[in-house]
């Protein structure tokens, strides 16, 4: 389980950064003529390289088999990673208007059918 968590979440990061191309950086911001991603993994989720790390978290802590750490090593992923999306959403908000509402309300911000 925690092998095929490891390779899908590196094949999903990996997805992910090819479909944003030149727009990928470690800091959010927007580039000259920079369009909005929903194609790709961006079809599942607004955050999918999020998504990925959350799920090599999660192998790593499958393959550790130590639970008390994972739940906490998740308790500051979520922390972190909330105050990160909304960060980049106020800014996805101030560039794409009304056409990033649209996608936020077709596809969830990192899982699937819980947030």
């Amino acid at each position: 389980a925690a092998v095929a968590t490891a390779i899908a979440s590196v094949v999903l990061v990996i997805a992910a950064v090819k479909t944003l191309g030149k727009e990928w950086s470690i800091t959010a911001r927007v580039v000259t003529g920079h369009k909005l991603a929903t194609s790709g993994p961006y079809r599942l989720v607004r955050h999918p390289i999020y998504t990925g790390m959350l799920g090599m978290l999660l192998a790593t802590g499958i393959a550790m088999s130590y639970w008390p750490a994972l739940l906490i090593a998740l308790l500051f992923f979520f922390s972190g990673t909330i105050i990160r999306i909304r960060s980049e959403e106020r800014l996805l908000r101030e560039t794409f208007g009304a056409e990033f509402e649209a996608y936020t309300e077709k596809v969830p911000a990192l899982l699937p059918g819980l947030y």
